[in-house]
């Protein structure tokens, strides 16, 4: 691979212009890990928070995560100081007499996501991981992976794991269950939606977990199995390319990509969805595109500060969070972002690493994405992307699953905030949300899942019921830098309302503007602000507490209220964000929206929308 270790003072001085650089750049995520290997090199221990699973299971997580790095490294010809520690841990950790032994599994257990990898390596590089195991090994490695046939796996993209320990058995001449492959594939199937879109199992979300899970595993299928499987293999690789189209509109041109949905602390696996297209060889995008798509993106999280002292990735977003994090996160979580060193695989003379990095191509300002709930916006001159959300049918126990799959709209400069608690206005961080309490108890609910959502163009509507005898009937127009929320609430109840416009991330006092029926704050971060249409009382700043936000540790939400008495109400707000930093001086010239609102018997009219009217009402 030629010179593997560039010195570069930081992984943020890293170019990621060449192969070499990549390769470089995995050394470096990889150095820091060395010291943390347990005495028999079968576990990895880089922290001391907890999961939800044994800090003996987190490790071993851990150790299987690093290989999604080490195995396109090596398969491109490439060396690691660590392999020898990961084949010594490798002997250890499947030897049932070993101190060490990763032990038998049970059903749904973490160890059967962490097998993946090892059925994914000796598909790829069997004399690497394989060959090199002496006496019983092999042996003892074969029949913990086994383990992953008489167990379940969570119906989702978990069934991913079996079919890739079994493609690596069959791929090495083993006994596999060729049954169970064949089903679990045939079940994956079952999820996919339309568009190139997949639900993260039945009625399920259609979150990141869609291009770095489902997508990703299948192009390594694709790659894999083209001789045995050229079907199967052909629809993955055909799909993939339907969903390029959609996702790519998920990137801005600085190379961040939006932040939605649960596991964000896998944080550049964002891209690896792109590394598995050019893995796999799949056309649709010019292949610069593509290598431009995952080096800007690398590029970007390298200089968040997503590394604590000794260089190791921490849980969290762009700085370490555990406030955002899901209970299946241990310390070793993060490095599945590995998995988009893919590239790596590839010869120095194939096209990825010859062809011109190219830029974004130009996109349409608005994509509506129908599989995944989503309006996509794009405000270039501003280097902004936010996703205007109608909502789910469904939900989940996953953490803060509001926050991460609720709000109305997200934003790749705003990022989102989760709540410490749903008591008060700052411990619930309420940004991009209308958060209802009853009348002076200050325990306030937001929207977690619907009973009905639509889409048509730039209109989003969804009809949701925070109590059994509270509708609400939302309706958002979508747009930047301006957009338009409007809400019929049908309530027995007496309610507080407040309306969050975005979090606004602050080093220092913002500026700020506050009017009985507007606020808005600016900072070097931007502008956000909100204002009242139609039946809001009152506007203030609310600070949440720290760490709310997954991209600011300090905010300020421009929030709207009102009390509403047991009846029909509608509310309405125009909400505005800008991320380019704020005028040093005011916010006096914060644009007009140049709209107005009406109602007539039960019709709400906006006039002045991008010159046309639009009439909401209630069906």
């Amino acid at each position: 691979m030629g010179n593997e270790h560039l010195a570069y003072e930081s992984i943020a001085d890293n170019p990621l212009a060449t192969r070499e650089d990549m390769a470089a750049a995995l050394h470096q995520l990889l150095a820091p890990l060395q010291p943390f290997y347990s005495k028999g090199g079968a576990r990895l221990e880089v922290g001391k928070t907890g999961a939800g699973y044994p800090v003996a299971i987190a490790g071993m997580e851990g150790f299987s995560r690093v290989l999604w790095g080490l195995v396109p490294l090596l398969a491109g010809g490439g060396t690691s100081e660590l392999w020898d520690i990961v084949l010594e841990g490798i002997a250890n950790g499947t030897n049932p007499e070993h101190e060490e032994y990763w032990g038998e599994v049970g059903d749904y257990d973490q160890r059967l996501v962490e097998m993946a990898v090892f059925g994914y390596a000796l598909a790829l590089i069997p004399e690497k991981i394989w060959e090199p195991l002496e006496g019983s090994a092999r042996n003892d490695l074969y029949l913990w992976l086994k383990q992953i046939n008489a167990h379940p796996c969570h119906d989702c993209n978990w069934l991913f794991f079996n079919v890739l320990v079994n493609i690596g058995f069959r791929k090495m001449g083993l006994p596999y269950d060729e049954e169970q492959l064949e089903k679990n594939l045939n079940r994956l199937d079952a999820f996919y939606l339309e568009d190139g879109w997949y639900s993260d199992g039945e009625g399920g979300h259609s979150d990141y977990y869609v291009p770095f899970a489902f997508h990703y595993y299948g192009l390594l299928y694709a790659k894999l199995m083209m001789e045995e499987d050229r079907v199967r293999s052909n629809i993955f690789k055909e799909r993939a390319r339907k969903f390029a189209a959609s996702f790519i509109a998920w990137f801005d041109a600085d190379g961040s990509a939006l932040p939605y949905g649960r596991s964000l602390t896998y944080r550049f696996s964002q891209s690896a969805f792109w590394s598995a297209m050019a893995f796999a060889e799949v056309d649709g995008l010019l292949t610069g595109v593509l290598k431009g798509l995952v080096l800007r993106n690398l590029r970007w999280w390298f200089s968040q500060p997503i590394f604590d002292a000794s260089g190791l990735l921490t849980i969290g977003y762009t700085y370490p969070n555990l406030v955002m994090a899901e209970n299946y996160n241990s310390p070793g979580s993060p490095y599945w972002a590995l998995k988009t060193f893919l590239p790596l695989a590839l010869p120095s003379d194939h096209p990825f690493w010859t062809s011109e990095e190219l830029p974004l191509p130009e996109m349409e300002a608005l994509s509506v994405q129908q599989p995944a709930h989503l309006v996509l916006v794009r405000d270039d001159s501003a280097g902004h992307v936010a996703a205007f959300n109608s909502g789910h049918r469904g939900t989940n126990e996953h953490t803060h699953t509001s926050a991460k799959y609720e709000k109305f709209v997200y934003s790749t400069k705003f990022g989102f905030s989760v709540p410490r608690s749903e008591w008060g206005l700052s411990q619930g961080a309420f940004d991009s949300m209308l958060a209802l309490s009853e009348g002076g108890d200050n325990l306030y609910r937001v929207r977690r899942r619907n009973m009905e959502t639509s889409i048509q163009g730039n209109v989003l509507h969804a009809v949701w019921e925070p109590w059994r005898d509270v509708e609400v009937n939302t309706w958002l127009v979508a747009g930047l830098p301006w957009h338009i929320r409007i809400h019929r609430i049908a309530t027995e109840r007496h309610l507080d309302a407040a309306e969050g416009g975005f979090a606004l991330g602050i080093e220092t006092p913002p500026l700020q503007r506050i009017g009985r029926e507007e606020a808005a704050a600016g900072s070097p971060c931007g502008i956000s602000g909100v204002r009242s249409l139609l039946g809001y009382k009152s506007a203030q700043l609310i600070w949440p507490n720290a760490n709310t936000n997954i991209m600011r540790p300090r905010t300020v939400i421009p929030t709207l209220t009102a009390s509403l008495e047991p009846g029909v109400h509608w509310l309405a707000s125009a909400v505005y964000g800008d991320p380019r930093p704020a005028p040093a001086h005011s916010l006096d010239n914060l644009p007009a929206i140049g709209l107005n609102v009406k109602i007539e018997e039960e019709v709400i009219t906006i006039y002045g929308c991008q010159g046309h009217e639009i009439k909401l009402s209630r069906i």
